[in-house]
């Protein structure tokens, strides 16, 4: 019986806008997962960055377009 340990990696990107009048808005994800069966950690760190990165944008464009509809 093998004892495995399971390599996890973390990616967290963060937004944060000036809206000026010392109000900003700040947008932050991060995920976690786990090495997938053949995965280097720089494969897993790729693909977990690559998840994040577009989820962050999605958000900041949403986040752009609610602010330029309520300005």
């Amino acid at each position: 019986m093998s004892d495995k340990q399971s390599t996890n990696v973390r990616v967290e990107l963060q937004y944060t806008r000036n809206l000026g009048n010392y109000e900003s808005l700040r947008v932050a994800i991060g995920v976690e997962d786990f090495l997938r069966s053949g995965e280097s950690v720089d494969a897993a760190t790729e693909r977990v960055y690559g998840f994040v990165e577009s989820k962050i944008l999605e958000k900041v464009t949403e986040m752009e377009k609610e602010l330029k509809g309520n300005g």
